[in-house]
């Protein structure tokens, strides 16, 4: 499956590698990443679970914009807007289709649209359990699994956050408001890390 989607995501201008191990993703992505180089990410469980912003942290050597160490929502809103100029993006996807689309869904749009334009680089980190067949699975993925457990996780207020399925809402707190689909890069900017283990939703 990984060497797979590996040649499907190159058909797409992606780079893609594959990693067995999060410890081996984040020594990856080490690499990747230049001295001195700003970063930031969005609100992926699947980067904090494994690991990656603690030791991105540890490393001492990269500028870091990290909403999670923000004292007030206004600080918070201003990491999101240096994202834009940041050199690299971390994030994770909510599904992959076997012909190597990315999708993701958001609330506040922020994580879709630096994904979308702005930082220099993008580097996604996605385990194998989010594979879905198609775009159609890989989006009934994205609503009817990612968003639901997000929904409770976040304690907002949505049907979904009740019962776990999707109900195609237009609750003031959706986080489904914005639906974003990678079928294609220019060359060079964004690389995507097949992850074995499973980390996110």
């Amino acid at each position: 499956m990984a060497n797979h989607l590996i040649k499907q995501l190159k058909k797409r201008n992606m780079e893609a590698i594959y990693c067995t191990t999060a410890q081996q993703a984040i020594e990856k992505i080490k690499e990747m990443i230049p001295t001195g180089a700003s970063v930031t990410w969005g609100g992926s469980m699947t980067l904090r679970d494994m690991g990656l912003t603690r030791a991105l942290h540890e490393a001492g050597c990269y500028q870091l914009f990290d909403r999670d160490l923000a004292k007030s929502p206004e600080e918070a809103q201003e990491i999101y807007r240096k994202a834009f100029s940041a050199d690299f993006y971390l994030s994770s996807a909510n599904a992959l289709s076997e012909d190597g689309v990315i999708v993701n869904i958001d609330g506040n749009g922020n994580r879709v649209a630096a994904i979308t334009f702005g930082p220099k680089h993008v580097i996604f980190v996605i385990s194998l359990q989010k594979v879905a067949h198609n775009v159609e699975a890989a989006l009934a993925r994205a609503r009817g699994t990612a968003a639901p457990i997000n929904a409770a996780r976040f304690d907002i207020n949505t049907p979904c956050k009740i019962d776990g399925i999707c109900h195609n809402c237009n609750s003031p707190q959706s986080i489904c408001n914005h639906i974003h689909l990678l079928r294609n890069s220019k060359l060079g900017r964004i690389s995507v890390i097949l992850l074995a283990e499973e980390y996110g939703y």
